[in-house]
């Protein structure tokens, strides 16, 4: 990736010089297809992208390229036209951010969402699903495997009632601390990202089976950091299962995380179960500026 001022020469048009972010080289080795390496890619560039503050970033591509096009377009790229070398020329610009899918607006949050939330994700899984989401002072326990390597992200819960998530709503990942150790659970458990719901889907309610375990097997894929085993073992003992789709927008970074002790004296948790905590737009923001996060950075019209 470079920096950029100068102008985009195109067949039939010239984009005016402005400082904007180009992706010089996007290749991915045939032999690690399918371990979703080019989606974590393209999510770190848009990160990168987001951090810079500039309006636009771009990258060219060749036509025959239809799967890395493919995946342009579906975090929010836009083709512009041809270059000299016969190049699409694909573009993403904050000012046209599209929030009809989640995966077109990353890494921005919709400034119109009603209302967030919280997800609990114990420690052990957390360090595998959120490997950017650093905490300070703390051995993060990670396996490597493909669900670390992507953006989308896959939550399987056990909720008692329906949860209140909604599809484009926000919600932040609070981890739990798990560990028997002399730390109090109230400052070692902490949010550590923020990501955006892109699909949920209800398995099994009060014990009864909406969808056959092999149909949600291949819904999942290695987005989860449950193995074929595990999740069979969910899927035939819990009374309700719940799959909650992510997109992995942001996260706070060691020395910023907000713990739990902080979130019960300023009234964000109260004796409810997090899970079932709604989060006004207010109150998500104020918590993103304490965990250090630039709002106008994150959530744009």
């Amino acid at each position: 990736m470079k920096d950029e001022n100068e102008p985009i020469v195109l067949k039939h048009d010239i984009l005016p010089a402005i400082s904007r972010i180009k992706i010089s080289t996007l290749r991915l080795s045939e032999r690690y297809r399918g371990q979703r390496l080019g989606e974590g890619a393209i999510g770190l560039a848009l990160w990168k992208w987001q951090a810079t503050k500039l309006k636009e970033i771009y990258v060219t591509v060749f036509p025959k390229q239809d799967v890395l096009i493919d995946l342009l377009e579906k975090f929010g790229f836009l083709k512009v036209g041809y270059n000299l070398n016969n190049e699409c020329v694909y573009l993403k610009s904050r000012d046209l951010v599209d929030y009809s899918d989640p995966y077109k607006s990353f890494p921005f949050v919709n400034s119109s969402f009603e209302k967030g939330g919280y997800l609990i994700v114990d420690d052990v899984y957390h360090d595998t699903l959120f490997p950017y989401s650093e905490l300070k002072n703390t051995l993060q326990e990670q396996v490597a495997l493909s669900v670390a390597n992507g953006i989308s992200k896959i939550y399987i819960g056990a909720q008692y009632t329906q949860p209140h998530y909604r599809i484009g709503e926000p919600v932040f990942i609070y981890r739990r601390h798990t560990k028997q150790d002399n730390q109090k659970p109230t400052y070692k458990s902490c949010l550590t990202s923020y990501c955006v719901v892109t699909d949920m889907i209800t398995v099994k309610m009060n014990n009864r089976a909406l969808m056959h375990f092999d149909t949600l097997c291949e819904r999942i894929g290695n987005k989860s950091v449950f193995d074929e085993k595990e999740l069979f073992k969910r899927y035939q003992n819990d009374k309700n299962v719940v799959v909650i789709e992510l997109l992995y927008c942001g996260y706070f970074g060691a020395g910023n995380n907000i713990n739990h002790a902080w979130l019960k004296g300023q009234g964000y948790f109260n004796d409810q179960y997090p899970a079932l905590i709604e989060v006004t737009p207010d109150n998500f923001k104020n918590i993103l500026r304490e965990g250090g996060i630039d709002v106008t950075n994150v959530i744009i019209d």
